[in-house]
């Protein structure tokens, strides 16, 4: 019989690990300029650098999210976390781009094995009505990551070096494997037909889909190399993403991802609006970062401190939404959440200007740490709640997935955005071969320069509150959850398991 007497402890040494793989999205752009001038870099390989992670984090996430299915989620998750060690030691001994980018590489599939387990596990191990808790600190580990990351990142770097963003990983992933291993129970399997076809279609489609979008600024939306154009790769895996789902439908075995899954409404409803999240979240650092330091002059890490309200309410509340959660209906905090999320957005690029007083940041900040912490829980639950074990690792690969392009394209139509207000604010810059990129590897902003700059990176701002939209409309449509249909599906399955 499944371990469930105990997921607490499990919980807590595996967002260990779940919370250094998130701050490895983020370190690396604080330490671009040392990574650049360390290795000889250009800026094209220093951006590859952390492409490369972002998509072999999203590409296997599908398959990953199985795999935790078929071997069990500790298995899955114990070696993915000894693959993105060894790759960190590999990136931080890295003596040339080309052999950083391939570091990443590897240490973004050992991510994406990581990450579906963590959600996962709580799918199987808290019953239905006490999720929320669990989800909370999922969430408040995603909250807090958006401030270690850059604020650690600029640390070690002006301390020890950019190899150390990575050599970091080391003592924290050993701790992590051994409370893993000890606390962590084994989980039953489900094995049976894998659906190798499945695998090759999604694993195509989410490359040139996330390859396309990721890079689409990169070629300036054109050609790539011949006849193959940016457009030509996306449209290529949206064609093959509907095989995909074809073949889904026709697999009468065991499809990689069951549609079943998608008949539940709140399950539909919460990747919608967890991809309009993990948009909002990855787009809104750099414009910010960029405002604070070029048209304000602050420090890496004064200007990621402007952030500190948001992080820290995001962590002390997102524990105490997700004890909510499990005793109201979920759709009115995340409605909360998300009001507070687009409201806060819409403030702060409304304030960035090139003197606005530090106070007025503040407010938006912290609406965004009440909204971020209004999120997390109320999406993860309900998407979940419904789940039958043999479908969790499936269910957690789609919604993690959903988040990771989500972000991917967040990162990519942000950096479109900037260039498209840098034109219209500082058409200056035209003669340069990327606006953002140049200022950014200046690192000094004229004066003349510093209003419009900062124009162009609060009118940014406005893209990730228009997504939000999409999310705060999707949750609306959340039905009440069944606490006690869900409750009894959890008990008749852990009675019902087997060793």
């Amino acid at each position: 019989m499944e371990r469930v007497v105990k997921p607490w402890p499990a919980l807590w040494s595996l967002v260990i690990g779940f919370f250094m793989i998130l701050v490895d999205s983020t370190i690396t752009s604080v330490a671009m300029p040392a990574i650049m001038k360390g290795l000889d870099a250009d800026i094209t390989k220093a951006l590859w650098v952390n492409s490369a992670y972002l998509l072999a984090f999203a590409v296997p996430l599908l398959i990953t999210g199985r795999l935790g299915d078929r071997f069990g989620p500790k298995r899955v998750y114990l070696t993915g976390l000894v693959i993105f060690m060894i790759s960190s030691a590999w990136c931080g001994f890295s003596t040339t781009a080309d052999s950083l980018i391939i570091a990443r590489v590897v240490q973004g599939l050992g991510a994406s094995m990581m990450t579906p387990q963590t959600m996962a596990v709580i799918t199987r191990t808290f019953p239905p009505n006490n999720r929320g808790a669990a989800m909370g600190l999922w969430g408040s580990v995603a909250g807090l990551a958006t401030l270690v990351g850059p604020v650690l990142g600029g640390v070690l770097v002006d301390g020890l070096g950019w190899e150390w963003i990575f050599f970091i990983n080391l003592p924290v992933g050993v701790i992590g494997f051994v409370l893993a291993l000890r606390l962590v129970p084994r989980l039953t399997t489900h094995s049976h037909h894998f659906d190798n076809i499945g695998v090759a279609l999604s694993a195509a489609a989410m490359f040139c889909i996330v390859f396309g979008v990721q890079e689409g600024e990169t070629f300036d939306w054109g050609t790539i190399v011949g006849p193959i154009s940016v457009w030509s790769v996306i449209g290529t895996g949206v064609l093959i993403l509907g095989v995909f789902v074809w073949w889904q439908r026709r697999n009468t075995k065991e499809p990689l991802v069951p549609l079943a899954v998608f008949a539940d409404r709140n399950f539909s409803l919460a990747n919608v609006a967890i991809s309009t999240m993990g948009f909002a979240v990855t787009s809104l650092p750099l414009p910010f970062m960029l405002y604070a330091q070029l048209a304000r002059g602050f420090s890496p890490t004064q200007a990621a401190l402007l952030l500190a309200p948001m992080a820290a309410l995001s962590g002390l509340l997102a524990p105490l939404v997700g004890r909510l959660v499990d005793r109201v209906n979920p759709k009115f905090i995340a409605v909360g959440g998300f009001t507070c999320m687009m409201t806060g957005l819409v403030l702060l690029a409304s304030f960035m200007s090139s003197d606005t007083p530090l106070w007025l940041l503040i407010g938006p900040s912290a609406l965004l740490g009440l909204g971020n912490a209004g999120v997390w829980a109320p999406l993860s639950t309900s998407a979940t709640r419904n789940l039958p074990p043999h479908r969790a690792g499936a269910g957690a690969g789609v919604y993690n997935t959903m988040r990771q392009v989500g972000a991917v394209i967040g990162s990519s139509a942000i950096a479109a955005i900037m260039n498209a207000r840098l034109a219209v604010h500082l058409p200056q810059l035209g003669d340069q071969p990327s606006g953002v990129g140049s200022l950014q590897t200046a690192g000094v902003l004229p004066d003349a320069l510093r209003d419009g700059f900062a124009s162009a990176m609060g009118e940014a701002l406005f893209l990730p509150a228009a997504l939000l939209c999409i999310g705060f409309t999707a949750v609306w449509f959340f039905a009440p959850p069944s606490h006690d249909s869900a409750a009894a599906t959890w008990r008749d399955r852990v009675s019902s398991a087997g060793t």
